[in-house]
């Protein structure tokens, strides 16, 4: 069950849902607009945004394709420049875009490679803005298998649990099996809540020395003082990278 904490004066009353989403991959080209069920991905993926029912959600797009799909299944789209390096700058020039004022005092990044994402699961990320020390919320699950605990395309959580053990405060994020000793490792799963001038805030911040060397875009967050929280989920939600990805999609979210 995903961690949930008691809402403050601190938690955003108009967080957004940003999608960000692009045709180009190496692995599995065109995959956002790839048949799932009837649907392209990235709208099944939007589907399971507006599931958690946290508000607006919005694609962002480098393509038309793309947002030509999402507003023929009755969703909202934004086209964005095609040469953005990550997925974090790509939703900041979309906020810039569609809410240029500052109406939306958070935003929720949900990679658009998630179809089979649990709706409970943005939700649990927002939760730990509730904490006003708290920047970005994000989260991660137990491994329970020896195959992720040594894969580097596994990136692992390094988390400081809080007195309810249900989240904590993160300290590293890495490719390497850590920490070491007797103890759970979490893998870290690639959706953050941000208040929003802490993604101003990162958006203007250089590359990091150990983001460079990991190749973790979180790292710069955390080398430059910001705080990072982690809420503890029950599973990592599959992500669609490869053909075999796929076929995976298709019979969870079948017929």
């Amino acid at each position: 069950m995903a961690a949930s904490l008691t809402s403050s004066d601190a938690l955003p009353a108009n967080p957004i849902i940003l999608i960000p989403a692009r045709l180009q991959s190496v692995r599995l080209p065109d995959k956002p607009l790839a048949d799932i069920a009837g649907l392209p991905m990235i709208v099944q993926v939007m589907r399971r945004a507006e599931e958690a029912d946290l508000g607006r959600v919005v694609v962002a797009c480098a393509e038309a394709e793309i947002a030509d799909a999402v507003t023929a299944a009755g969703g909202e789209a934004v086209l964005t420049r095609a040469d953005h390096v990550s997925g974090s700058d790509r939703i900041y020039e979309a906020l810039m875009q569609l809410d240029p004022g500052g109406a939306h005092d958070a935003v929720v990044n949900v990679q658009g490679d998630l179809p089979t994402l649990a709706p409970d699961q943005p939700r649990a990320a927002l939760d730990l803005l509730a904490d006003a020390a708290v920047d970005i919320g994000t989260l991660a699950a137990e491994i329970t298998t020896p195959e992720e605990r040594d894969n580097p395309n596994v990136v692992k959580a390094v988390v400081s649990p809080d007195s309810t053990g249900s989240c904590g405060r993160a300290l590293y994020f890495t490719r390497s099996t850590a920490p070491s000793g007797a103890g759970p490792l979490y893998h870290h799963i690639g959706l953050y809540a941000f208040r929003r001038a802490a993604l101003e805030r990162f958006i203007a911040l250089p590359p990091s020395p150990l983001e460079s060397r990991e190749r973790l875009e979180q790292l710069r967050a955390l080398e430059a003082g910001m705080r990072i929280d982690v809420a503890f989920v029950d599973s990592v939600p599959l992500g669609v990278d490869t053909p075999r990805d796929l076929a995976r999609a298709r019979e969870i979210l079948g017929p």
